[in-house]
């Protein structure tokens, strides 16, 4: 640990905490201005992240980051539209704090109710993934929160950049000098020494692959929620509408297999699985992907990519146009399947039995649980949180894409009119 690195993530917290502080006093038309301001900056300056965005895929290159992980990395026109669009959602939501929760009059007269209001600082470390970088502070911003991001190496310069642009804009519109914190370093103790930061930071949300969830939770000195890692299941069952889901199971794989809510492992009942595996394969096959099939599917296939399924590959977070393929006799199985090698992200049936739905729906162990339709509905703007700082696949104290509201807590507020206890 170098002392400037070390210096830097102590310091960035601490002037978060002091800003922090200071953001009580902003209101929501300020900090919905910020966002409005971000999210205009940001289409406007395309040229300019693009222009740092196109070297630094090529150093990733060079570097051997191929697949996913480059797919992530990459910025367009379109994507960075798509972000101004998840900031401009943000700040269209309803004002998460200084809302009112169980206001009651007790009988000696006193009311006593629960009042929301931020958690104070955000620290995210997060893999090289620079739309991230918006999203987080987007959140963090409109529910008046203070953030600390520590950016991946590989899209360190992406990230950087597009924090410059929020920090640029959230400080014009009036919000505390400070309330962004972005970290310049790369320098790898720099995680340790933000993880020793508990003092300032007051809940920590890593984003990225299994190494990077393990060390924040055996190291951090500050509350942490972590997830993201999606191990998905879709589970065609006996009663299905096979078109659907061929339908359902394509998109789910295919649509952005690099992300973590798509499709790892399809389980297909055995009572379809001579109509739907040859039918789905021959889809699947049409766009790239690789089958790893159990016996009982590999003699399904018929002429499409197909290898046979290794033990591990069950347990794997493909993010790749590769998918496990298993037949299984009952909804038991599939289900018993899923309680072994699933991650607790996403998991979806297709059927169109109501009780088979129903009991699914109640026993699948998931942050998000799908009848007929897509795991890549598992994300924040989908469900109408404008973006998400995370998908966690925690129970304590948010589940699921963490929004607005999972970076809010309460304090109690007791109003009186000279009231003594006796």
């Amino acid at each position: 640990m170098t002392a400037t690195a070390q210096s830097e993530a102590i310091t960035k917290a601490t002037l978060a905490r002091k800003a922090g502080r200071r953001m009580s006093r902003a209101t929501a038309d300020q900090r919905n201005g910020a966002l409005e301001r971000i999210a205009v900056a940001l289409v406007a300056g395309t040229q300019r992240i693009l222009d740092v965005n196109g070297p630094e895929l090529e150093r990733a290159q060079v570097n051997g980051v191929t697949g996913a992980f480059l797919d992530r990395m990459t910025l367009t026109p379109q994507r960075i539209e798509g972000i101004a669009r998840d900031v401009r959602a943000v700040a269209a939501l309803p004002d998460p704090l200084g809302t009112y929760d169980e206001l009651t009059t007790r009988p000696n007269g006193l009311q006593i109710g629960r009042v929301r209001v931020p958690l104070g600082v955000i620290g995210t470390i997060y893999e090289s993934r620079p739309n991230v970088t918006v999203d987080i502070a987007a959140i963090c911003l409109k529910s008046g929160n203070a953030v600390v991001l520590r950016s991946g190496t590989d899209a360190h310069a992406s990230s950087s950049i597009l924090a410059s642009i929020v920090t640029r804009e959230a400080e014009a519109a009036g919000l505390p000098e400070g309330i962004v914190q972005f970290i310049e370093s790369t320098d790898r103790a720099e995680v340790g020494a933000l993880l020793r930061a508990g003092e300032a930071i007051d809940l920590m949300i890593p984003r990225g692959g299994a190494d990077l969830m393990r060390r924040v939770r055996d190291e951090a000195t500050m509350p942490v929620v972590a997830g993201g890692i999606g191990v998905c299941h879709t589970y065609v069952d006996a009663e299905a509408n096979l078109e659907m889901a061929r339908d359902i199971v394509v998109n789910a794989k295919t649509a952005r297999p690099s992300v973590c809510n798509a499709m790892d492992t399809l389980l297909v009942h055995a009572g379809v699985a001579e109509a739907f595996v040859p039918l789905v394969a021959e889809a699947l096959d049409a766009r790239g992907v690789i089958l790893h099939v159990d016996e009982r599917a590999a003699r399904l296939v018929g002429g499409a990519r197909h290898v046979p399924v290794e033990p591990d590959d069950y347990d794997r977070e493909w993010l790749s146009l590769d998918c496990s393929v298993r037949v299984v006799a009952s909804v038991d199985e599939a289900l018993d399947h899923i309680e072994v090698h699933g991650s607790g992200h996403s998991e979806a049936i297709v059927t169109d039995g109501y009780a088979t739905s129903q009991r699914f729906l109640r026993e699948a162990d998931a942050a998000a649980v799908f009848v007929n339709a897509s795991t890549y509905f598992n994300d924040g703007a989908q469900f109408g949180l404008g973006c998400e700082v995370g998908i966690s696949t925690q129970k304590m104290h948010a589940r699921g894409p963490m929004g607005l509201r999972e970076l809010t807590s309460y304090k109690w507020i007791v109003l009186g009119d000279g009231h003594i206890r006796t």
